[in-house]
């Protein structure tokens, strides 16, 4: 499995097939080239460029998508769409994949919350965890290699390194960055690596792991 971390919230997951994670807005749109499948946690412009996907899919007949049903209307533009639950297992792009979750963390009482599945994607040897803007954990399972978001408006800092400690990954990195100044990421990335309890990093877009 190889792991490339593009800006703020998009992975794209090698192996047998290429499965990208969350091509926001905000990404870039190289991530998608060559994709089989996508899989979108939730509806916000950061996590789901609508332009960028159905023009992959334009371009790749079979491409397929998967994504909570409340955001399948949100991709009628796109061709194969697949409706996810929290708790269902599927095969995208050769991965196995597991759901998690159901809610996007709270914003502030006044703002209705939103659909966001958390995934765990898997091969033989090892697997992945992309929350969304969830700290959803996943308690039936160990996690290999974890993103956790680093900053948001949803999020305090305490709440991630609570996450990446309730987790207990075998590695973390930082994922929903974009928000964050060099200055600030420093400080954050500070009291991940000393207070997390696993090895933790912030790499650049486009490192692969």
């Amino acid at each position: 499995m190889r792991i490339t971390k593009f800006t703020h919230s998009c992975l794209r997951i090698e192996g047998g097939g290429v499965l990208v994670v969350d091509p926001g807005e905000f990404s870039e749109r190289a991530a998608l080239d060559g994709a089989d499948a996508v899989l979108i946690t939730h509806e916000h412009p950061d996590h789901l460029d609508l332009a960028a996907v159905a023009e992959t899919a334009s371009r790749r007949p079979g491409l397929r998508v998967f994504a909570h049903a409340d955001v399948l209307p949100k991709l009628a533009a796109v061709g194969d769409i697949t409706a996810v639950a929290p708790g269902e297992d599927f095969e995208a792009a050769g991965f196995r994949v597991r759901a998690y979750g159901g809610q996007h963390a709270l914003i502030h009482s006044d703002i209705p919350r939103i659909a966001n599945l958390a995934y765990l994607v898997a091969d033989n040897e090892t697997n992945v965890y992309h929350p969304g803007d969830s700290f959803t954990v996943p308690a039936d399972t160990d996690v290999d290699t974890l993103f956790a978001p680093l900053n948001a408006p949803w999020m305090k800092l305490m709440e991630s390194i609570d996450f990446v400690r309730a987790v207990k990954p075998g590695r973390a990195y930082a994922l929903h960055d974009a928000l964050l100044n060099e200055t600030g990421a420093k400080i954050s990335d500070g009291h991940l690596a000393r207070l997390s309890g696993t090895s933790y990093a912030h790499v650049a877009p486009g490192t692969t792991i």
